[in-house]
């Protein structure tokens, strides 16, 4: 009875709707009765049947009162999908990516760059502009030679260059047996990691400090410059002195050891290799330890920053000229191995 009352009610309202209407209603409706005579058990639409309802729901507002074999979230998804599917095929007929760079423009870059080592991206980029060249900072990048390293001179290459003309110098405390302190001064060559001078006192003064300066570098062997730390025992006397020999001082900041790193790395070596192992009892005593000491350091100890060299640069001897020795130095706390002719 429902079912008629609903029959009969639709049928009075079509009475009143405009003929347009009733037409699309009945397209809407004679196609649904089409997708269910081709198969009757599950609805099953085709892509042109898709197309007939996206393009409907796009020209009726109250499309979804006339859909009974699908839901109106289906049809939804059609849509998006096609929208999807159309802007995939636009996409897909252009070239993806950036244009091609030429040939030519690629030779020149590598060109460019090869023939001037120094230059960077950006530098690449304004000379090819002046020639009417636009390109992008990744297409330079992408084909210019790559140089190995730093175009530029690195602090440590910086230092290396000008280690011949640098010193430094550093005082360090050794206690004795009988309570005393006593004081190095020690005087270090950067070039080949040298001591060119080292003293002991045990009641270091300016002066004493400006004459240690005067027997390290006689003559014309003084370097450029003079790394040493705030201390004052440095005093103005010092300072003239320096000045008068012309070189020029260089302080580090207070409470920075690391600026002075040479001095410093070999005080550290002098007690961890030799001062750690003995017990000092006067100026001579110590004096004998650390000419002992420096001779095996100077001909003897190989070092990292020297290439695993010693700063008086030993030969390498080959299997062929003889068996292995150890010859002790530094009193028997270090040993050096060298071949001999049986």
């Amino acid at each position: 009875m429902i079912g008629w009352l609903e029959i009969i009610t639709k049928w009075l309202l079509g009475l009143l709707r405009q003929r347009n209407c009733l037409m699309l209603e009945n397209l809407a409706l004679r196609h649904q009765l089409m997708v269910l005579k081709r198969n009757r058990s599950k609805p099953r639409f085709t892509e042109p049947d898709r197309l007939f309802w996206v393009a409907y729901s796009k020209l009726i507002k109250r499309w979804q009162d006339f859909l009974e074999i699908a839901s109106p979230r289906t049809v939804v998804d059609w849509n998006k999908k096609r929208f999807r599917r159309y802007w995939a095929n636009k996409s897909r007929n252009r070239r993806p990516g950036r244009p091609c760079v030429s040939q030519e423009i690629q030779d020149l870059i590598r060109t460019m760059s090869q023939a001037n080592p120094t230059w960077g991206t950006p530098r690449i980029i304004g000379e090819l502009k002046k020639i009417g060249i636009s390109v992008s900072k990744g297409t330079v990048d992408r084909y210019r030679m790559k140089t190995k390293g730093s175009p530029s001179p690195t602090w440590k290459a910086f230092l290396t260059n000008e280690a011949k003309a640098m010193a430094s110098i550093d005082f360090f405390t050794v206690p004795t047996a009988t309570f005393r302190v006593l004081y190095v001064f020690v005087v270090l060559l950067h070039e080949r990691r040298r001591v060119v001078h080292f003293n002991v006192t045990e009641n270091p003064s300016g002066a004493w400090t400006t004459q240690q300066i005067v027997e390290a570098f006689p003559w014309d062997s003084a370097p450029k410059y003079l790394i040493r730390d705030n201390d004052r025992i440095y005093s103005k006397m010092f300072t003239n002195r320096i000045n008068g020999m012309g070189i020029k001082e260089v302080k580090t900041a207070f409470q920075s050891p690391w600026q002075n790193p040479y001095c410093e790395r070999l005080i550290d070596s002098i007690r961890r290799d030799c001062m750690d192992h003995l017990i000092i009892f006067n100026e001579q005593h110590l004096r004998s330890v650390l000419n002992s000491y420096f001779d095996y350091y100077h001909k003897s100890r190989c070092h990292l920053s020297l290439d695993q060299d010693s700063p008086e640069p030993r030969p390498i001897e080959p299997p062929d000229h003889g068996k292995v020795i150890a010859i002790p130095k530094a009193g028997g706390l270090h040993h050096l191995y060298t071949r001999k002719a049986s």
